[in-house]
């Protein structure tokens, strides 16, 4: 499921995650896994992440930033 982290889009269903990964291949790996209520709104403050839950309780769960390495985008084999 992709999540969008600007802070103000909220999500629209509940979510058990472990880790956000960027489009920039990197990954915000989470200590436990976090469950999202519909509703919460999710963003990065100098590099940590924030979880703004519906009620307007504010959560910064632990975690650490990691390198993903991708090779690219491959195309899938010609079937007969």
């Amino acid at each position: 499921m992709r999540l969008i982290a600007d802070g103000t889009t909220a999500t629209s269903r509940a979510v058990l995650m472990n880790e956000l990964e960027t489009d920039d291949g990197y990954a915000f790996e989470l200590n436990r896994p976090l469950f999202l209520a519909v509703g919460d709104r999710i963003d990065f403050e100098d590099g940590n992440l924030v979880v703004a839950r519906a009620s307007g309780e504010r959560l910064r769960p632990a975690g650490s930033w990691a390198t993903r390495c991708r090779l690219g985008y491959r195309r899938p084999a010609a079937t007969a």
